[in-house]
């Protein structure tokens, strides 16, 4: 790689390897200083899809020629001085649900493998005018409608710590591409953990904003009522300035209505105030003891550093979690029928997306009505729990990776299905509409990256993010990279 110079001979400070691990923040310095060109970045990831994407498979189209080509006029940019803040320059890549101009936006599926959308969705829209580089477009379960990304149609996806496990999903294609050093940021989608599951799975942070904080038209809806858009990043720094770029610097729908006034977080350089929710019922019952002891060891961490716990309940959280389920099939079913796809286009589904369509079919109006009441009742007793602390802390997943191909494990001594495991924990942030983000907190014996989740309260995202980003201070857990 050829080095970059600022006012003499300072060169470029990190080689290709490390600089695919760098973090935007860090690249962005770097970028805005001339110690490296878009350009040079832009190809220290492509030469990383092209050797890595076969073994993994976190892209399904990569777009080098548009990348090179937008990486030569951001630097003709800066190059003028025109910098258009920490993403400029930045490759980054989009989930394949996500519309993106001119390149192919599939769902994971055979029924859209040849639609080329027109134009951008707003939120890759606002990406590129922050002076974000599209790289591709990456892997997901079909329609994203599923944690596995054992995709049929595009075979599956696959864990960088350990290519024989899954990396979860269905942003999974995403959140391998940043774990794997194939991209600096990425975007996912999030229904009931498609987000954070793959980032917990994989080793990376996955923010999933307030419901109705960033727009989701342009994007293929699974169920509108818990859908959400967000980054895959690797630090909190980063899901802050992504998040920023993605929102286009105004409040959007639910957030810009109610919201509510922040707490006072008060940070000093080894201390930090905050109260934290411990809801050790439901989120703490059936763990693997790795992750069981990934989080107390969390959890003593931050004690230490002035963060207080406080026991919460929350015992309508288990129906309202049983609720999800009609709501999720009835409205992904309502949305493939409005579409034709579905039953016209059935045969073309794979097995499980298709069973699961066809369940859909038969919740009637007065299930769905009662899973509504119920996850309004559950969404009541989440807020009060503002009155009492500034965030919940609980695990993102109760079990490391899965193998590819395993549908079943035993957990606490009972054999239990890998999706609704999988799910468990991350669907009640969906359920209350509620901003929450995954970051990494320890790791196996076998080296399978362990997350944490923390779970906050619409309109006090900063104070959600300071908190995280206090453990991600005190750790280095978010450093570690995958043995590719």
């Amino acid at each position: 790689m050829s080095s970059r110079r600022r006012g003499g001979e300072r060169a470029s400070p990190a080689g290709p390897e490390d600089l695919a691990f760098l973090s935007v923040a860090e690249l962005a310095g770097l970028l805005r200083g001339k110690q490296l060109s878009p350009v040079e970045l832009v190809r220290v990831y492509l030469e990383r899809i092209a050797r890595l994407n076969p073994r993994l498979n976190a892209y399904l189209t990569v777009t080098e020629e548009e990348a090179l080509n937008d990486a030569k006029r951001c630097e003709r940019e800066l190059a003028r001085k025109k910098w258009r803040g920490p993403l400029h320059g930045i490759p980054i890549a989009v989930k394949d649900n996500i519309d993106s101009r001119g390149v192919r936006t599939t769902a994971g599926s055979k029924i859209l493998a040849g639609n080329v959308p027109a134009q951008d969705a707003p939120v890759l829209a606002r990406l590129r005018e922050a002076g974000a580089i599209l790289l591709g477009k990456t892997h997901l379960h079909e329609f994203a409608y599923g944690v596995t990304s054992e995709n049929v149609h595009y075979g599956p996806a696959r864990n960088p710590h350990d290519p024989g496990r899954i990396p979860g999903g269905s942003s999974s294609g995403s959140a391998i591409a940043v774990a794997a050093g194939l991209c600096a940021a990425a975007v996912g989608t999030d229904t009931g953990g498609s987000i954070r599951i793959p980032a917990a799975l994989c080793g990376v942070a996955g923010f999933k904003p307030a419901y109705g904080s960033l727009p989701m038209e342009g994007i293929v809806p699974l169920c509108r009522s818990l859908d959400h858009v967000g980054p895959i990043v690797r630090t909190v720094e980063d899901s802050r300035l992504m998040f920023a770029a993605m929102r286009g610097g105004r409040a959007q729908g639910a957030s810009a209505k109610r919201r509510q006034p922040e707490n006072s977080l008060r940070a000093g350089r080894k201390a930090v105030r905050a109260r934290v929710g411990w809801p050790r019922d439901y989120f703490f019952n059936r763990l693997a003891p790795e992750v069981a002891g990934a989080l107390e060891g969390a959890r003593q961490i931050l004690s230490a550093r002035g963060v207080e716990f406080v026991e919460l309940a929350l015992p309508l959280l288990e129906a309202a979690n049983r609720a999800s389920l009609p709501i999720a099939l009835a409205e992904a079913y309502q949305y493939h029928r409005e579409a034709g796809y579905f039953p016209a286009r059935a045969a073309e589904y794979s097995e499980d997306v298709r069973m699961r369509l066809e369940r859909g079919e038969g919740i009637t109006a007065a299930d769905y009505i009662d899973a509504l009441e119920a996850c309004r009742r559950s969404r009541e007793e989440f807020h009060k729990c503002a009155e009492r602390v500034d965030a919940l802390l609980v695990p993102t997943v109760p079990i490391p990776a899965p193998r590819i191909g395993e549908s079943h494990i035993t957990l606490a001594g009972a054999q239990e299905e890998v999706r609704a495991v999988l799910l468990r924990f991350c669907r009640p942030a969906n359920l209350w509409g509620a901003p929450a983000i995954s970051i990494p907190c320890g790791a196996t014996p076998a080296g399978l990256p362990i997350g944490m989740q923390w779970i906050g309260f619409e309109g006090r995202e900063s104070i959600l993010l300071r908190l995280a980003q206090e453990f991600e201070a005190a750790t280095e857990w978010h450093r570690r990279r995958p043995r590719l």
